[in-house]
């Protein structure tokens, strides 16, 4: 269950009441008349099965209360009641195969946002790339891959192109576009002065065949790409967080940039392009499979599932 917490002017509280009264997947339907103090008007909250709240908040939306006042979606972990039960009975669908469009947009269009603490974490997870590449330790190249948050973004860009919000595929291909280059410059940069302090070593980086997959791509690598992509967003859509962590793992996109960067200081050129056409292979690859995966969702939902309100009387 979600739970849908509505801030409309008077005026159109009645219209908002009529459609959350009428579906079959809302239920414990509390109106606080002139609660709501900037903008002004009334606050409605109501428990929505999930699978009825794409529908719920599209019919808000046509009465321009998204304008007006505000809605906002909450996760309910836990619902005791006959009422929630029934409500989640009645909604059409299945709640784990529905994708809730407004969260899902919401979510990708905060971790998409080009910002310092972005940087930050993919420059980080770049040096520990190069690290684990410098010391031929495998173990370390898995942490720069959880590190990495170039994963919202991927998935920002999936979710702009299936649902034609070009604003979130602009923001996030900048996010991309920027940080990658900066943190592999900075990676540079960072590898160069420890190189004077003898800290990498060029026979080092010849020599490290354990981490030889981070730059050596193939078929596997986009398949393995493309998997990842698909398990990524199923894990986004489903609230299935804890599949992230196997995402994370399973890409060589941050571990291909440090590779880079380093064997581009250490002056190993024939690993540089391999180790870039590695990043980018990987990239393309999530981007397309995460699409995928919600246009095949989508069209389930479109075709299986009746998008008609369910009349309670």
């Amino acid at each position: 269950m979600l739970r849908l917490r509505v801030v409309c002017p008077a005026d159109q509280s009645e219209a908002a009441l009529t459609i959350l009264r009428d579906h079959a997947g809302a239920t414990h339907l509390v109106v606080l008349r002139g609660a709501a103090i900037d903008p002004a008007g009334d606050l409605i909250t109501a428990d929505v099965a999930r699978e009825a709240v794409d529908e719920i908040v599209t019919a808000l939306c046509e009465l321009h209360i998204d304008h007006t006042g505000g809605v906002t979606i909450e996760t309910i972990d836990t619902s005791l009641s006959d009422a929630a039960d029934r409500a989640e009975e009645l909604a059409p669908g299945e709640g784990s195969d529905v994708i809730v469009w407004e969260e899902l947009i919401a979510k990708s269009g905060e971790e998409s946002r080009p910002s310092v603490t972005f940087q930050a974490f993919l420059t980080i997870a770049c040096l520990l790339a190069a690290v684990g590449v410098a010391t031929n330790s495998p173990v370390t190249i898995v942490g720069a891959m959880v590190v990495g948050p170039e994963f919202g973004p991927l998935a920002a860009i999936a979710v702009g192109l299936v649902a034609k919000r070009w604003d979130l595929v602009k923001r996030a291909s900048i996010a991309l576009g920027i940080g990658f280059p900066l943190a592999m410059v900075i990676t540079s940069l960072l590898t160069w002065l420890g190189e004077f302090g003898g800290l990498f070593d060029r026979m080092s980086l010849i020599n490290g065949h354990q981490v030889d997959f981070v730059y050596e791509f193939g078929p596997f690598s986009l398949i393995v790409a493309l998997l990842a992509g698909a398990a990524g967003m199923l894990s986004m859509t489903s609230a299935k967080s804890a599949a992230l962590v196997g995402v994370f793992i399973s890409v060589t996109t941050v571990p291909a940039a440090g590779y880079a960067a380093l064997a581009a200081v250490l002056g190993v050129w024939d690993r540089v392009g391999p180790a870039v056409a590695q990043l980018g292979i990987n990239l393309i690859g999530i981007v397309v499979a995460a699409a995928l995966v919600l246009l095949i969702r989508r069209r389930r939902a479109t075709d299986g599932v009746s998008t008609r309100p369910l009349s309670k009387g």
